[in-house]
């Protein structure tokens, strides 16, 4: 069948030049792991004629020995997705474990790009239900919306809302809070500890520092963690010979969900990436909690027509016009830090009986020596994964700077 070209956050995500785009979302449970057949029979039954998660990622060969970029686009068999066709059972592998093979590890072409995994737990009487992606396919909202859908209690995606596309209007911080698109800001020396690799590290948030340190009034989940990595940064900062020069921020790059709130199950990639200042030169934890307050403050407008026409032309760029662009704007100073926080808002807290017990994120491979927080919500708590490329020990030590900020921000709200 005929595809339909990728838009351009989709085809940026498809030609991600530090590995391949796979993401995805780990749901921890309690209890025997369920039987693989009636799984599958549960998919099959929740996630039914969901057009979005039969597409198959084609590159166009056509212009191969042209300058200009090769596009990629979207077909979907005539035959239609059978989802309970990509549940796997990886028996004894842990998530850590699964993450380290797939961050090298691209999805075979002629099959949709995403699996879903049943992994055995950290210990024994648990286990985990892991979403993998190419993340053209999907955003996080949209496995929250997939996963949600089978738990205890819940219906079945509606196949309409899935297809609804998330509409014209764009939600943006308030004027005159952007950055130019190319301004740079400050790199952050990484810690730079062992082997250049790609790390990942997860961590769970004690549930009391996460609730004390929204204890200041107007605080939410959002500003601190945003506080909480602007502490991170100061230290790096700290502990390094880069000084702060005045008037040099420290951007952190945050997505912003596009969906309108009559269109939250549509299936796909509905955000757009904003640069927010992180608060690195301000010494007291209170204060920098209190700058980040408003910080995801949003309107609504339409998209302008000098955006269409960036969008458009970007995609099409030739390839030493495109190597340019990553290299500014994938640069550590344009962003040397990411902040996703996805929430699982469920309705249902159990899968089959077994009780939902945390949420993990997988995000992307970062570009070169940067860093990037993905903090994961439930009814239960929060879970911190962080994902680097600047040395193996590294995700394990911003993990645990991590832990540090929130309980001197938790500190401080009590005092």
């Amino acid at each position: 069948m005929p595809g339909t070209q990728l838009p351009f956050m989709e085809e940026g995500m498809a030609r991600w030049p530090f590995g391949p785009p796979n993401a995805g979302i780990a749901l921890d449970f309690a209890g025997a792991p369920p039987e693989l057949a009636g799984l599958r029979t549960l998919v099959r039954e929740r996630w039914a004629d969901l057009p979005r998660l039969g597409r198959q990622l084609v590159r166009d060969e056509r212009r191969a020995r042209s300058g200009w970029s090769r596009r990629h686009r979207w077909e979907t068999p005539a035959a239609g997705p059978d989802p309970a066709a990509q549940l796997r059972d990886t028996g004894g592998e842990t998530l850590e474990e699964a993450v380290r093979d797939w961050f090298h590890t691209p999805f075979p072409s002629g099959e949709p790009p995403w699996n879903l995994h049943l992994l055995r737990g950290p210990a024994e009487g648990e286990f985990t239900l892991l979403f993998r992606m190419h993340h053209s396919l999907l955003d996080g909202r949209s496995l929250t919306t997939l996963l949600r859908a089978l738990l205890d209690g819940c219906g079945p995606v509606d196949a309409d809302a899935s297809a609804a596309g998330p509409g014209e209007l764009r939600r943006v911080p308030a004027p005159g809070t952007q950055p130019g698109l190319l301004t740079a800001g400050l790199a952050v020396p990484l810690p730079g500890k062992g082997e250049r690799r790609t790390a990942y590290s997860v961590v769970r948030l004690p549930p009391e520092l996460v609730r004390a340190a929204r204890g200041r009034a107007g605080a939410t989940t959002n500003t601190v963690f945003l506080a909480a990595v602007s502490g991170v940064l100061r230290s790096c900062l700290l502990t390094s010979d880069t000084s702060a020069p005045a008037g040099r921020p420290v951007w952190l790059s945050v997505p912003v969900d596009q969906r309108p709130a009559d269109r939250g199950d549509f299936l796909g990639n509905a955000f757009c990436n904003v640069r927010l200042p992180a608060p690195v030169a301000l010494p007291d934890p209170a204060a920098r909690l209190r700058a980040c307050a408003g910080l995801l403050t949003t309107v609504t407008r339409p998209l302008g027509r000098t955006e269409k026409f960036f969008e458009a032309a970007v995609t099409a760029l030739p390839g030493p016009a495109q190597a340019l662009a990553r290299g500014r704007l994938f640069a550590p100073d344009y962003a040397p830090a990411a902040c996703t926080y996805v929430h699982l808002r469920e309705s249902g807290r159990t899968l089959a009986g077994r009780p939902l017990r945390r949420i993990s994120l997988v995000p992307m491979v970062p570009p070169d020596d940067t860093v990037t927080f993905a903090l994961g919500g439930c009814a239960r708590g929060h879970t911190l994964s962080v994902c680097t490329n600047s040395g193996a020990e590294d995700a394990d030590l911003l993990a645990e700077s991590f832990r540090h900020e929130l309980a001197l921000l938790a500190e401080a709200a009590s005092a």
